[in-house]
């Protein structure tokens, strides 16, 4: 393996694919290697559909190997510590690898053992979460062995990857409880540490009339803070006027989505942002080169590009950074070649075979792709989401052909 490189793209996800794929696009004699330790590529977005049964697991997994270009090195191996000064990184196994460009895009990290007796029930009890491969088919099992009772779904307060995730899968697990004729025995409650349903007001008001029309109780501001599995009961933190409460509720089943932060590697490294214990790298929001550090630029979950950690903004992200990479690379300042507008979207799935499709910038601006009412529920968009998008993400986006 060499050691150097002229771009080392950290994190072979979503958006190291893609940069690698658009940037070789369009010159084949960069010289690129791509640092990721899985031998396993996700589809993601299609978990929350996966724990309400509506697809298969294994349709969302595949080789890893199939999609790292053809004139790409993979070094399947992790990143262990991040030295910017000296344009260096040393590896899990710890070899030294240099660059003349860095691009990082290592994803976000799951904490699930922030919140206290967690770890020891999630995937059993009743306790589900659609956020990782191996315990997204347990949510659909819940929901199937659901006979009426007391479900739970909870969000943190900070920020996490597809932050309407945590309303999806309720609003189908409502819908599976009211097509089984169990809605009325059901009493759903959704804990949320936002102050909100979506920080985008037309969207915040379709989804406060949808929720009631399931008749969910939603209480903001509440967090989980810990869980007993074996009594199935979950404790709650609810903020109000700067003062702190905690109730203790009983629970038959109950979806966490867990507080998340950049991977520690990350949280560790000189590239995160001054005084932030979550660790998002310092990045310039519409250029998304760093703000330190000018050979270094980041997207995706990771970087700090604010409430926009969604592969559709990963998808718009993608072809700025690559303009401006190349740019620098041409000795060309990167700023003012290519900017990232804010853009984001949530396809929020509010029953089967219903779908609400939210695309905004960092301002909440609407900013729909169709000229359709984006607050408003389709069938069409739902086709779309469950059909059309996985095909484009494994055939076009992964390969930088959309």
């Amino acid at each position: 393996m060499k050691s150097h490189y002229q771009i080392l793209i950290v994190g072979g996800g979503n958006a190291g694919l893609s940069v690698a794929a658009q940037l070789l696009m369009r010159n084949p004699s960069l010289d690129i290697a791509i640092l990721e330790p899985s031998d396993k590529h996700y589809y993601q977005p299609a978990w929350t559909l996966v724990g309400g049964g509506a697809f298969d697991i294994y349709d969302t997994v595949r080789p890893e190997a199939d999609f790292i270009p053809d004139r790409a090195e993979w070094i399947q191996d992790s990143a262990d510590k991040l030295k910017p000064e000296h344009n260096l990184v040393v590896t899990g196994s710890g070899k030294e690898v240099t660059y003349d460009f860095m691009v990082v895009c290592a994803g976000i990290q799951l904490n699930w053992h922030t919140i206290k007796g967690l770890p020891e029930t999630l995937g059993k009890n009743g306790v589900c979460s659609n956020y990782q491969f191996d315990l997204a088919p347990y949510t659909y099992e819940c929901l199937k062995n659901f006979q009426g009772g007391t479900a739970l779904f909870t969000q943190p307060a900070s920020l996490i990857k597809c932050g309407a995730a945590p309303q999806k899968i309720m609003y189908l697990a409502a819908d599976n409880f009211r097509k089984r004729g169990l809605l009325r025995d059901a009493e759903i409650t959704f804990y949320t540490g936002k102050p909100g349903l979506l920080r985008v007001p037309e969207i915040n008001k379709a989804l406060l009339e949808i929720a009631r029309r399931y008749g969910i109780n939603l209480s903001f501001q509440s967090e989980l803070i810990e869980i007993n599995g074996e009594s199935k009961e979950a404790v709650i933190e609810i903020t109000k006027d700067d003062n702190k409460d905690r109730i203790t509720v009983p629970f038959d089943m109950i979806h966490v989505t867990p507080p998340m932060s950049a991977p520690d590697f990350i949280k560790d490294s000189p590239l995160t942002m001054k005084d932030d214990p979550l660790g998002w790298v310092d990045t310039d929001m519409e250029t998304l080169q760093h703000n330190q550090y000018s050979n270094i630029f980041s997207l995706g979950d990771v970087a700090n590009t604010g409430d926009t950690k969604t592969g559709a903004a990963v998808h718009k992200q993608a072809p700025v950074l690559v303009n401006n990479l190349l740019a620098m690379i041409k000795k060309k300042p990167a700023a003012g070649v290519s900017r990232y507008d804010g853009y984001t979207a949530c396809p929020i799935t509010t029953g089967y075979g219903s779908l609400m499709l939210a695309e905004f910038d960092h301002n909440n601006k609407l900013m729909p792709t169709f000229p359709l009412d984006p607050a408003k529920e389709r069938y069409s968009m739902w086709l779309m989401i469950k059909y059309l998008m996985p095909w484009l993400y494994w055939n076009r986006i992964l390969r930088g052909k959309y």
